[in-house]
């Protein structure tokens, strides 16, 4: 629901550490401490911008209300000395170094928005790592190169593939279909490169002759089908080619900064290393 994740929001607000205000900014007070309008305005605005849904006197009448409790929460906190721990202040500077990194992120992206551009290019480098086919094939996941052989040795006389899928595939999404794996274009799904390589040299109704070794196990793979890759139209997948083009950004701008910086591992003897952000 819309308002729970204004609810959260407050939650999360609620665990940074509070700067008082002048009463003149005050919507409430809790034993002569105020609570701010600008902290109940950017809950609001916050909810907003994530939701969709336009705050109305009941939304900010409900925000006053539980940063109340949570300002009761706080005070007995402090009481309790609970901010002068360790782990707190530890969580507390975590949590205000991750708003800031955020923020900054975020900032980052506004700055530098993909263009419609290469949001086309994007899509064009999409389809041409797609390919022009996808696959239907069954298989059955062992955890030994033997198992596997000896599965081929059945299969040979004429033992049913989806039988023995079903009886000794370790493959939980595929088992109990036969190890049906439906229709799938290889680079999309993201298969290991030797499974993937075994896939596309099959021709219809193949098994594999010889196991194929994954970093799950060892398979055994029948290919079903091929038929023509229906690539989606542009329009239904710019948002992710977008999303996918943003982090590669964000990526690069990071390396860079790490490439820049002088990186030293206290007590490691080594520097970091600056391959990956």
């Amino acid at each position: 629901m819309k308002f729970l994740k204004m609810m959260l929001a407050i939650a999360c607000f609620s665990a940074l550490p509070h700067a008082y205000a002048a009463d003149a900014d005050a919507i409430a007070t809790v034993n002569g401490k105020p609570i701010k309008k600008t902290w109940v305005e950017f809950i609001l605005r916050d909810a907003e911008a994530r939701t969709g849904q336009k705050a109305n006197d009941g939304m900010k009448a409900a925000v006053v209300n539980e940063l109340v409790g949570s300002e009761l929460a706080y005070q007995e906190a402090q009481k309790a000395g609970i901010d002068k721990q360790p782990d707190f202040l530890a969580s507390e500077e975590l949590a205000r170094r991750k708003l800031l990194v955020n923020a900054f992120l975020a900032d980052f992206i506004r700055k530098n928005p993909v263009t419609e551009a290469e949001k086309k290019e994007g899509y064009e480098q999409y389809k041409k790592e797609l390919g022009d086919k996808e696959y239907n094939a069954r298989h059955i996941l062992v955890k030994t190169d033997a198992e596997a052989k000896a599965i081929i040795a059945d299969l040979k006389k004429g033992t049913d593939f989806a039988k023995v899928a079903k009886e000794k595939s370790l493959d939980p999404n595929s088992k109990e279909k036969g190890g049906d794996l439906g229709w799938f274009a290889p680079a999309a799904a993201g298969l290991p490169k030797p499974f993937a390589d075994a896939i596309t040299s099959l021709k219809k109704g193949e098994t594999t002759t010889e196991p194929v070794q994954s970093q799950f196990g060892w398979h055994v793979i029948k290919l079903i089908d091929v038929r023509a890759l229906q690539v989606p139209p542009y329009e239904k997948i710019k948002e992710g080619i977008e999303r996918t083009i943003q982090q590669r950004k964000l990526e690069k701008y990071m390396l860079s900064l790490k490439d820049k910086a002088k990186i030293e591992v206290i007590g490691a003897g080594a520097a970091a290393d600056k391959k990956t952000p």
